[in-house]
């Protein structure tokens, strides 16, 4: 596994969308900042297909140094939460390919297999 940095995706989208670099940049850096702002104010972030952004409280707890073994009291605290949408889980388990930046769903022999039948048993259901 690697990893993908902001530049990365900046020259990637550049390319692909054929804008200029700084356009681009401009652009992801005010998504980004945009995005920081609304789950700074509280907001929930939701992305269809791709996810959810949310801001969840942590509560104050009591931890333990495991060099001491001293007790350290942990305020509460805010963290992001992020729920994986359709699209990404779709991604993540294979079932899904993004080539040249467009989501192509694999096809399951299975799956229209039984949507054929599904739809045909409803056509025929609605005529009886």
């Amino acid at each position: 596994m690697s990893t993908t940095t902001k530049k990365d995706l900046i020259d990637r989208i550049a390319e692909e969308t054929r804008q200029k670099r700084t356009a681009v940049k401009e652009t992801v850096q005010s998504f980004l900042t945009n995005v920081i702002r609304e789950l700074s104010e509280g907001n929930r972030l939701e992305f269809r297909d791709f996810g959810v952004f949310e801001i969840r409280e942590r509560a104050p707890r009591i931890a333990q140094n495991p060099k001491t073994l001293e007790r350290v009291p942990v305020p509460a605290k805010k963290t992001v939460k992020f729920k994986i949408g359709r699209l990404m889980k779709l991604a993540l388990e294979g079932e899904i390919d993004f080539t040249d930046g467009l989501p192509i769903e694999r096809e399951d022999e299975n799956n229209n297999s039984n949507s054929n039948s599904n739809s045909n048993s409803a056509s025929t259901g609605r005529q009886a």
